[in-house]
């Protein structure tokens, strides 16, 4: 097994990202946000685009998995959905890319498969799948993913949503690939991330409940009693 793969073994990856929105967007923000993670035991950053990437990289000594979200309207697929667009997070400073492994319409009209392999071939690092079915699943881990996240579980029309982490798939999953399965979205809690881990995650993928303190913030006050 890889040593990077090794090294997420029963870990906990944490996303740091920032809607444009957000008083803490912007890569220096990322970067620290990394190091706190790396501080509190995680075992990997998950960051999107090039300047966050970068600075990330500067930041800890952490597998970095890197994204290139690149939205275009006319597309619904915006993770990483080129070659060109995980090249520029690899060079970068990318151990890990991850790109959305659905069969959506994307950028460039490649498929999901050509995109798996060529990245591991050219570009020389390990490729996470980002999926929403055991199908596509199957399907990325045919084409060489060296792991799949269950990041899009619930965000398209194939799989419906559920209210926290879709552990149904990953018991799936887990049950029916051999490469290892991460878990990611809609993890809130530290009971939700050890019934990931029970339902045979591999690795954990936490963002918002760690690294958004304007969602945190807001779940604080929705649990208030109402004010005068």
């Amino acid at each position: 097994m890889h040593p990077i793969l090794k090294s997420l073994q029963g870990g906990l990856i944490v996303s740091c990202q920032a809607q444009p929105h957000s008083p803490v967007y912007g890569a220096r923000f990322m970067a620290a946000f990394a190091r706190c993670a790396e501080i509190g035991g995680a075992c990997a950053i998950r960051a999107n685009g090039v300047r966050d990437v970068r600075a990330v990289r500067q930041a800890v000594s952490l597998p970095i998995i890197g994204i290139n979200k690149r939205r275009d309207p006319r597309y619904p697929v915006y993770i990483t959905p080129t070659f060109a667009s995980a090249r520029q997070v690899v060079r970068a400073g990318a151990h890990i890319v991850a790109l959305d492994a659905t069969h959506r319409p994307r950028q460039g009209g490649a498929s999901p498969e050509s995109l798996i392999k060529r990245i591991r071939e050219e570009l020389g690092v390990l490729v996470m799948a980002d999926i929403d079915t055991l199908e596509e699943a199957q399907m990325a881990e045919a084409s060489g993913a060296d792991m799949i996240a269950t990041t899009l579980a619930g965000y398209t029309a194939q799989r419906a949503r559920t209210a926290g982490a879709d552990l149904e798939l990953v018991s799936a999953l887990a049950a029916r690939l051999h490469v290892p399965v991460i878990c990611e979205g809609r993890l809130a809690t530290p009971s939700a991330v050890r019934a990931a881990f029970e339902a045979g995650a591999y690795a954990v993928v936490v963002g918002t409940a760690i690294t958004n303190p304007i969602a945190i913030t807001q779940a604080f006050v929705a649990a208030l009693p109402k004010r005068p």
